[in-house]
């Protein structure tokens, strides 16, 4: 995949635990609302349906108890290799509502989990239509606040049962 380094922001690591491991983290809504969000805020509750036009839905919530639902829809799921999913869609790719002005620019994100030695190479990429959607949210804290829930995630991946 080519990045546009002014519409896409990206965050890569190399995690310590196996893709199975890290894909479970993402793919059961239990698991990700123990990392997604960078503490203190807290995703409070989760849907994933894994298959292109499922839900995927996340209701986030600040420190100060304010609630952020989000809709969308998987484009694609391929276990413990690719996830792809964006706020455009919601179920069977119907177009969603933005729910919120102050929620921040819709976006497709793409995450990819390669095995390399025991860990895994962890890129999350959030595509954006313009520069300024990406701008926003480099502003809005996303490459930050997404390598802190990323180093969550790492952290919980590696408390896994194998």
């Amino acid at each position: 995949m080519q990045i546009n380094p002014e519409t896409d922001l990206v965050v890569e690591r190399l995690l310590k635990a196996p893709p199975a491991l890290v894909w479970r983290c993402w793919a059961d809504p239990k698991l990700l609302c123990q990392w997604y969000m960078p503490k203190p805020w807290t995703l409070v509750d989760a849907e994933i349906e894994l298959r292109p036009g499922g839900r995927f839905y996340l209701l986030a919530q600040s420190p100060d108890g304010q609630q952020f639902p989000n809709e969308g829809a998987i484009l694609l799921a391929e276990p413990h290799t690719r996830l792809v999913f964006t706020d455009l869609m919601t179920r069977d790719y119907a177009p969603v509502e933005k729910v919120s002005a102050d929620f921040g620019p819709a976006f497709t994100a793409v995450m990819t989990f390669e095995p390399e030695g025991t860990g895994t190479r962890y890129r999350t990429i959030a595509r954006h239509m313009s520069v300024a959607d990406a701008r926003a949210n480099a502003e809005g804290g996303w490459t930050e606040g997404s390598a802190v829930a990323t180093d969550q995630l790492d952290a919980l991946s590696q408390e896994l049962p194998q």
